[in-house]
């Protein structure tokens, strides 16, 4: 049988990249991990880590071994949950990884409901751009990922997809208003223009699209926060790109108008719910997606604008 510590020690290593970090991670002496890797690849009789420049990385045995590690761990969390679920109980915990667009969505209500609902259930909520988001689900250090515009990998299981397309958010006054069509992204190089990072799903769409297009953006501003974007089109500085549920209350109080662009691409960006491919999630993680699904607003229908451009066409039919 193979030594689940060994296994353990083995995947903080390849995540750390070096014996030294997952040492210092686990608060427990480099030497002591060495010696288990080494007894490990001496009863197997293959090397599972090789050495590059200053760390380690993990030969593909090493990456079969840690692969087979987290689907043991999954199966056996999901077979706990579901004996407990038999037995009426309503304990467990669920681990999500979600992007800052999404949590006013997702505290406005359904956290609080969830809570409720399932007094038993332990919520761990971990803010993360859509990179980060999809390393943590197929690292299985999350359950569930909520992702805007994640890109197709086949190591994701969408549980939920809606459309949420990418929107030109602007000042209420802005001349762009006075166009009266969809906006491309030629139309937007005289204006003071703010960006997300690029380990944002938002950012890569954009990129994408002004890659096909020809077209060079030049932000004026750079940013990891949701807020501050906002703050930047709520002031009159300039304009940016955001699913229209993302500024709901701005769009309320008037602060904010939304503009649909032109392309295609930006126009089909989904919201998706996801884990990873092949892992058996718990009845717990089960219920979170469910009352996910039901409360919030990214993933319970389409964006507002497309459903009253839906319900408009079923009117003129």
């Amino acid at each position: 049988m193979l030594n689940q510590r060994a296994l353990a020690y083995l995947g903080e290593v390849i995540k750390r990249g070096s014996l030294r970090k997952a040492a210092a991670y686990l608060d427990i002496d480099a030497s002591a991990i060495s010696r288990q890797l080494k007894a490990l690849e001496e009863v197997l009789g293959v090397a599972v880590l090789e050495r590059h420049g200053s760390g380690v990385r993990a030969t593909q045995a090493g990456r079969l071994l840690v692969e087979h590690y987290h689907a043991q761990r999954t199966a056996e969390e999901a077979v706990l949950s579901q004996l407990m679920a038999l037995q009426g109980l309503e304990r467990g915990e669920v681990r999500i990884a979600v992007g800052e667009g999404f949590i006013a969505d997702l505290i406005s209500a359904p956290l609080q409901s969830f809570m409720a609902a399932f007094p038993g259930i332990e919520l761990e909520v971990l803010m993360a751009g859509v990179n980060e988001a999809i390393s943590l689900v197929k690292d299985s250090e999350v359950d569930l990922a909520l992702l805007y515009a994640p890109p197709v990998d086949p190591l994701l299981l969408p549980h939920v997809e809606t459309r949420q397309p990418l929107d030109l958010i602007v000042p209420p006054e802005h001349p762009l208003l006075a166009l009266e069509r969809p906006i491309t992204l030629a139309d937007l190089t005289a204006w003071p223009l703010g960006l997300m990072d690029n380990c944002f799903g938002m950012r890569q769409m954009v990129n994408l699209v002004a890659q096909q297009e020809r077209v060079h953006l030049q932000a004026r501003l750079r940013t990891n926060s949701v807020a501050v974007l906002k703050n930047f089109v709520r002031s009159g500085i300039g304009v940016t790109f955001m699913p229209e549920l993302t500024v709901m209350e701005e769009i309320r109080h008037g602060d904010i108008r939304v503009l649909p662009m032109a392309h295609q691409a930006l126009n089909g960006a989904q919201a998706q719910i996801v884990s990873r491919e092949g892992r058996e999630l718990t009845v717990a993680a089960h219920a979170c997606v469910d009352h996910l699904r039901r409360g919030m607003r990214f993933f319970n229908a389409d964006s507002p604008r497309l459903l009253d451009a839906q319900s408009v066409a079923l009117k003129a039919t």
